[in-house]
């Protein structure tokens, strides 16, 4: 099955992404020696580099499909703010909505990379209450308003502060008078918010076990893939279930059984960073197109593939994908 022909229609796609905006800073250097102050290495920084991260990311990935894309969240007029919201723009994503001014710093990943792996991470932010955007005033209308002109909605949830369980429960109220309007959401179990009856639902295997309310299996344990999915259809109803398992690809599951489990496609695995971004932008654009969803997770498969062969956050290339979904067919062919 050659998917390469869903990126032709994804340039009448139009997609919000909701969620936690970060800034991705890369401090890339080398190593010669230990500090003399203490048992640490001193970094000889090379270069300094800067990338769109969280929802932010996600709505890069997007665009970058040639999906029509604007983004709504926090986002502070400071130095690292402005740095994003530049990243952004430069790739033809709207932010929504412009004439709100917040005051907590935007957020700041900084990632040491020393000879290709990560060093430390840095981050800056503040408390989760300060990046709160719903209660702004007209907030609710402009929702509304951006909400009626879109395909789809994706709720990108790091659990920062952003996505609260008012503003889910703005966004599923508004989307029950839009029933062509897909709701996406790439969770966060440990915020315990409610949003029963989403059309798309992308855990990572952990989150997943979180949100069945089950324990870590036993090392000498099968993973309950079945189990899981049963009982995050039961708790959440979501339209449709993608778990996205790591190096052991992806299960598909509607209505609670699963009904496709997909090898990785990926050939070497530098960083999984910004990975399930990819995968929500892309299963979110495929099925906004019409894809159904089998078709949907076997393009989201081959981009992540794609992505975690770089290192650092790294959003999908479209030529890159169309290579890749050529070799994605024939892998499938040949475990088939």
């Amino acid at each position: 099955m050659n998917l390469s022909y869903l990126l032709k229609g994804l340039s009448t796609i139009k997609v919000l992404v909701i969620g936690d905006l970060m800034l991705d800073h890369y401090i890339w250097g080398n190593v010669h020696r230990i500090s003399p102050e203490a048992p640490v290495p001193v970094v000889q920084v090379n270069k300094d580099t800067y990338t769109a991260g969280g929802a932010a990311n996600v709505a890069i990935n997007l665009s970058n499909l040639g999906v029509k894309t604007k983004i709504m969240g926090h986002c502070t007029m400071d130095e690292a703010g402005k740095k994003l919201l530049g990243i952004l723009s430069g790739k033809g994503v709207k932010y929504l909505p412009p004439e709100l001014l917040f005051q907590a710093p935007t957020i700041v990943k900084t990632r040491v990379i020393v000879h290709s792996q990560q060093l430390c991470r840095i981050d800056r932010e503040d408390t989760r209450e300060c990046y709160t955007i719903d209660s702004a005033p007209g907030f609710e209308n402009m929702l509304r308003q951006a909400l009626s002109d879109v395909d789809a909605v994706i709720v990108s949830d790091y659990a920062k502060g952003v996505i609260s369980q008012s503003l889910l429960d703005s966004i599923l109220k508004i989307a029950r008078d839009l029933p062509d309007l897909l709701v996406a959401l790439d969770p966060k179990p440990a915020r315990r918010l409610s949003f029963r009856g989403v059309g798309l639902l992308t855990p990572n295997r952990a989150e997943a076990l979180a949100l069945a309310e089950l324990p870590e299996p036993a090392p000498e344990e099968k993973y309950p893939i079945e189990k899981i999915c049963r009982r995050i259809h039961d708790i959440y109803n979501p339209e449709i279930l993608i778990v996205t398992l790591g190096a052991d690809g992806m299960a598909i599951s509607h209505r609670g059984e699963v009904v496709e489990h997909l090898p990785t496609v990926a050939r070497q695995v530098f960083d999984v960073s910004g990975a399930g971004d990819t995968v929500i932008a892309t299963l979110t654009a495929a099925l906004a197109s019409g894809a159904n969803a089998a078709e949907a997770a076997r393009f989201a498969n081959a981009a992540a593939g794609c992505v975690v062969a770089h290192v650092g956050t790294a959003p999908i290339d479209y030529q890159e994908l169309e290579d890749w979904l050529l070799k994605a067919d024939m892998e499938y062919q040949s475990i088939l």
